[in-house]
């Protein structure tokens, strides 16, 4: 599975996902200015990065599943 590369397009997506999330975290725990100023920001960018790599799964698992 590991040589898959639709595996890996879904391995990078969640990668993708877990970076911006803790973007997330560390300019929330920053704070101050660049907090208010990347905040909603950085959550639409992992709600948008979170919506690709679902999408990304449910096709893997249905190519697969056939």
């Amino acid at each position: 599975m590991a040589n898959d590369p639709l595996f890996i397009v879904v391995a990078v997506a969640m990668l993708a996902v877990l970076a911006v999330l803790l973007f997330g975290i560390g300019s929330f725990a920053k704070g101050g200015a660049f907090n208010k100023k990347y905040a909603n920001k950085a959550m639409r960018w992992r709600i948008a990065a979170q919506f690709i790599a679902v999408v990304l799964i449910l096709l893997f698992v249905w190519i697969r599943g056939s």
